[in-house]
């Protein structure tokens, strides 16, 4: 399908978000499930895509940037496999594995946009620092604005691109990849997903965190749980978790004996020291 002038003005307001908020982490625009639920908004198929959006949240959850190693590019991957996905017209199982191989490849192909960006930011770091010399903060200010314009336009000009695209001439692309291909691209997809969530448990392997992540197993096939239900059941374990904490878990850190254990989390230690 076409997009009209509405819903391509809002994608593009969404793409632009999309790629301030990769370097801001601020609202999280650049986060697949709203990213691709945004544009699924914009554009009348907000179903589909918060689908295509939660698939991509799950390869995403391990991709971090790490020193100078970036990670694949989360919002150039949601925005342009959304356009891509909603312009298709197919939404069953197969559309959506084809679009999230796309996403895939588009995350690797990103880092060159964030390449060049970064780049031309140091030219922008250095006339800030120019005006910092002179005591301009409007001028150093105005500087930063243009650094975080590039990040949105990293996003925003690739997503323009895409939707000028014919609708047809990207039907007939995807029609046209062998099965072979749409087949690996789905295996490839499951292996991310196993490789994000492993990331993710390396991240929370301490005592404190695993009966949560079982519990979260157990209540998962229940499907008499809503949405709403499920959130209140989180909120009071968080609370009665943070409660037995803070009261010193029976004991063990708190008024009986006034002295503190480690709760096998040393940084967790070192902030409640702290």
């Amino acid at each position: 399908m076409d997009f009209n002038i509405l819903a391509i003005i809002l994608i593009l307001i969404v793409a632009f978000l999309a790629g301030m908020e990769g370097i801001l982490d601020q609202f999280q625009f650049h986060q697949p499930i709203i990213a691709c639920s945004l544009v699924g908004l914009a554009t009348g198929h907000m179903k589909e895509c918060i689908m295509l959006g939660g698939a991509l949240q799950l390869m995403a959850l391990g991709w971090a940037n790490v020193g100078a190693a970036v990670a694949p590019d989360a919002a150039l991957a949601s925005v342009a496999s959304a356009i891509i996905f909603v312009k298709a017209g197919k939404f069953d199982a197969a559309g959506q594995n084809v679009a999230i191989g796309t996403a895939i490849a588009l995350a690797t192909a990103g880092l060159v946009l964030t390449m060049v960006v970064r780049t031309l930011s140091v030219v922008i770091v250095h006339q800030a620092d120019r005006e910092a010399e002179k005591g301009n903060f409007k001028g150093v200010e105005f500087w930063h604005m243009v650094a975080l314009v590039c990040q949105g336009l990293r996003i925003a000009i690739p997503a323009l691109l895409l939707l000028f695209i014919p609708s047809h001439i990207i039907q007939h692309a995807l029609n046209s990849l062998p099965k072979w291909f749409t087949d690996g691209m789905t295996i490839g997809g499951g292996f991310v997903v196993a490789v994000g969530y492993a990331m993710v448990i390396n991240l929370m392997a301490n005592k404190e965190v695993w009966p949560f992540f079982f519990l979260g197993f157990a209540i998962a096939p229940l499907n008499e749980l809503t949405l709403i239900a499920t959130g209140i059941i989180g909120v009071c374990a968080a609370i009665i978790y943070l409660n037995v904490t803070s009261n010193g878990g029976g004991g063990n850190n708190g008024g009986g004996n006034g002295g503190s254990s480690a709760s096998g989390d040393p940084l967790g230690d070192i902030l409640n020291d702290y």
